[in-house]
């Protein structure tokens, strides 16, 4: 598989574990990774590592009885820039989850874009760095998440 191949199926195996509910397995695509989650005060941006994340997850994202949120995180229009010598890579790309529950009908939750890096070690492509603050449009999240956005 091409390199390019290899790092895009990473991003819909994200979407993968996530729809089925499979947090650790989400965070454990980003082990070697740290990810932008938000701002603690002016300029101060604010990372979590993988654990951090996953950490997250399970208090934020709502399950449902079969153990799923319920979701189909989509992604969309990857643009995957590769450097073969330094064996990085970055990719931009759009998101959207959808989700249905017996009292509410399928709709798109949120929407958004995803600025990842990428890095070849030891001949593996892995996530170094996810941006998840590019939230873009907002729906009804009341039965995905148990925050406000």
């Amino acid at each position: 598989m091409t390199d390019v191949t290899l790092i895009t199926n990473l991003l819909y195996r994200y979407a993968e574990l996530m729809d089925l509910g499979d947090f650790r397995g989400a965070a454990g695509l980003f082990a070697k990774a740290r990810l932008r989650v938000g701002h603690r005060g002016e300029g101060d941006e604010y990372y979590v590592d993988a654990s951090g994340m996953c950490a997250i997850w399970e208090t934020t994202v709502v399950r449902y009885p079969d153990g799923t949120p319920r979701t189909k995180h989509v992604t969309t229009n990857p643009i995957v820039e590769v450097d073969v010598a330094a064996g990085t890579a970055t990719v931009r790309s759009y998101y959207t989850v959808f989700q249905q529950v017996d009292d509410f009908g399928l709709q798109p939750v949120i929407s958004g874009r995803y600025h990842d890096r990428f890095a070849k070690i030891d001949g593996t492509w892995h996530f170094v760095e996810r941006d998840y603050t590019l939230v873009d449009l907002i729906g009804d999240v009341s039965r995905h998440l148990t925050i406000a956005l």
